[in-house]
């Protein structure tokens, strides 16, 4: 321990001290490891996920009702924050530069600028979406009446609203016709069924032994499941080059479960608005919409994200509108005030609205609520009452750049709601949207 003694004759120069320490002490840092994760941190700063819930709004995704309807609010999905190691704290400086720092003293500065040639189509189609979940999941339990009394073998087996079916005898499942022949087999014979069982990160096993519906005469499991999920939604974007695109701008969850459902693989179609059951305070209003007669499959999809649904388009779409390549706006050039939605409230006819963009957070990490959003357009309000479900993924455009989707609705006021930005669905489309220029 080094004293320094002070005397009024003698002035230490503090400032100096504080910084030798802390050289000292980034020095230290660096010499065990620290300095490695930090530059990683910032290098991919795009992939972090943090998120909050909130019981005033709801999503807007899919027409089917997906929603409860719980102290006079509903939500759809609840989404728990992640947890970092490394925590930092970032300014942007005039010139563009973030600068992140440890305990007050710079580690990395980097350049971050928008692709300047980079342009996407604006969506605005109404489409069908359909999902093909990772095994069956679990929505519920029923009771069997066996000989023995009612029972359901799969909540004795231990397994749990949620939980994803992978494999039964090592086989894997991947949709509820796969489980019924195993069902009956090990019914007849008495034998025990082996399940792989997925539980949010966890892997489970367990065993199983069908019961004998007395009423029915089958054999039973006790289990509700559910391999898919359908619904209809707005396109947001594509990029012309790749056919990558974006829709939704938020994860479609289970009805029951409300937990993210787990993509396999799915499909979008085309889809046509048929009619339009208006939102009113406390009680938000949907498109009511059918796939197309033809049902061809215009893009797969890959990804069910916080931030929409993502995948490839197999033919060209066009909204009759906008069907020129738009720029982009990063969060941080939004502004309050007036903008426009692309959007179906009729058949298939895409058409612009007016909307007043009413608060807007620049944001360094990626989350889903970004801006603070009014429909403003008369018609839209006569025929919609505001935002409805179905209209989530619409793009909004300002001063003639994309600059994010629709996708909440405010419960207790329809004509508001909350939109995510741009640059966190094109990420996650595998767009690169950075140019990234380093300095130490």
């Amino acid at each position: 321990m080094v004293w320094v003694r002070c005397e009024e004759s003698e002035k230490v120069d503090v400032e100096k001290i504080r910084k030798a320490v802390g050289l000292i002490l980034l020095v230290s840092l660096i010499s065990v490891g620290f300095y490695k994760p930090v530059k990683e941190y910032i290098v991919i700063p795009k992939h972090m996920n943090i998120f909050e819930t909130d019981s005033r709004v709801i999503d807007t995704s899919l027409s089917v009702k997906t929603q409860k309807e719980k102290n006079g609010s509903s939500e759809a999905f609840t989404l728990k924050k992640n947890h970092h190691d490394v925590k930092l704290n970032g300014e942007k400086t005039g010139s563009g530069e973030l600068v992140y720092d440890v305990a007050g003293f710079p580690v990395k500065k980097t350049k971050v600028n928008v692709l300047s040639d980079l342009k996407v189509i604006p969506g605005g189609e109404s489409i069908g979406v359909k999902l093909h979940s990772v095994g069956v999941l679990v929505v519920g339990f029923h009771q069997i009446n066996t000989k023995d009394g009612k029972k359901s073998p799969g909540e004795e087996a231990g397994i749990m609203t949620g939980d994803i079916i992978t494999k039964i005898n090592e086989k894997k499942i991947e949709k509820m016709n796969d489980i019924t022949p195993f069902i009956q087999k090990a019914g007849k014979t008495g034998e025990t069924l082996h399940l792989s069982v997925k539980r949010d990160r966890q892997k489970i096993k367990t065993k199983l032994t069908p019961k004998k519906d007395q009423t029915e005469n089958k054999y039973r499991i006790g289990l509700y499941i559910r391999d898919s999920a359908a619904g209809i939604g707005t396109m947001t974007f594509f990029e012309p080059t790749s056919k990558k695109y974006g829709a939704l701008g938020h994860v479609i969850s289970d009805m029951d479960t409300k937990k993210p459902i787990e993509v396999e693989n799915g499909e979008i179609v085309k889809s046509t608005v048929t009619s339009i059951e208006k939102g009113t305070g406390g009680n938000p209003g949907e498109k009511l919409a059918r796939f197309a007669s033809e049902r061809k499959v215009i893009g797969d999809i890959n990804r069910n994200s916080p931030f929409g649904i993502f995948g490839t388009l197999h033919h060209p779409i066009k909204n009759h509108i906008e069907d020129k390549a738009l720029p982009i706006a990063f969060s941080n050039e939004v502004k309050e005030g007036p903008a426009k939605i692309l959007t179906v409230i009729e058949n298939d006819k895409v058409e612009k609205f007016d909307i007043q963009i009413v608060s807007t957070t620049p944001q360094k990490f990626p989350a889903t609520k970004g801006m603070v959003l009014k429909i403003t357009d008369s018609r839209l309000l006569n025929k919609t009452g505001g935002i409805v479900q179905g209209m989530s993924g619409s793009p909004i455009i300002q001063n003639g750049k994309i600059i994010g989707a629709v996708t909440h609705v405010f419960v207790n006021d329809p004509t508001s709601g909350y939109g995510v930005h741009i640059e966190w669905m094109l990420s996650e489309a595998g767009i690169d949207i950075y140019k990234n220029n380093k300095a130490s």
